[in-house]
């Protein structure tokens, strides 16, 4: 297995992890964002360029949405 493999690897299991956390903090939907962006650096590294498109607009919308829950007040 290649290092790049391994990586893809990695930024995928990362985003599963903190995407079924997004409920317990605003850092786990930051930590979401960031695997997005890790995804789509893979992909484009990888040749898959849809995939790289695909998780780098991922990205943007988790960025929004951990801006917008780390706004509301606590509960």
């Amino acid at each position: 297995m290649s290092a790049l493999t391994l990586f893809g690897a990695a930024a995928v299991t990362l985003m599963l992890v903190c995407y079924a956390l997004e409920e317990r903090a605003p850092a786990f939907t930051l930590a979401f964002a960031l695997a997005c962006l890790a995804s789509s650096a893979y992909g484009w590294m990888a040749g898959t360029w849809p995939f790289g498109v695909v998780e780098g607009v991922w990205a943007i919308v988790a960025l929004r949405r951990w801006d917008q829950r780390r706004r509301r007040p606590p509960r």
